[in-house]
């Protein structure tokens, strides 16, 4: 049996942009995708704290250090500049490895900043 697990997340993130003309996705500080362990083009879950509104999109990098979270194109109409959303990604593991894992959470500050990184293991690394 193969098991759908959270694997990692951005936390409370806030929302820099909202580019409706775009061709799609989700841009992204490269910082906090490697951070939190999200690939370019990953598909991802948005769930805005803000509105309610939950959807699925992929991810593209932005410029290391600029706290970017832009949602483009139809995902723009979803969100607004300041909304604070959750931005999570998944994995697909054996009943046993889903068993012993354990997600990385990426924590952020108001300007998404991160503020405190847990992995797998546990360990606090922010």
């Amino acid at each position: 049996m193969k098991r759908i697990m959270f694997k990692s997340k951005i936390h409370r993130a806030t929302v820099t942009g909202a580019d409706l003309n775009y061709e799609g996705s989700i841009t992204i500080d490269s910082e906090l995708l490697k951070l939190a362990d999200i690939l370019p083009y990953e598909k991802v879950d948005i769930y805005n704290v803000t509105n309610g509104e939950r959807f699925s999109t992929y991810v593209i990098p932005g410029e290391p250090g600029s706290g970017e979270v832009c949602l483009n194109g139809a995902a723009a109409r979803k969100v607004q500049k300041g909304d604070i959303v959750i931005i999570v990604s998944y994995c697909e593991l054996s009943d046993e490895e889903a068993r012993k894992f354990q997600p990385t959470v990426v924590l952020v500050d108001e300007e998404n900043r991160p503020v405190k990184v847990t992995r797998s293991s546990g360990g606090i690394l922010v």
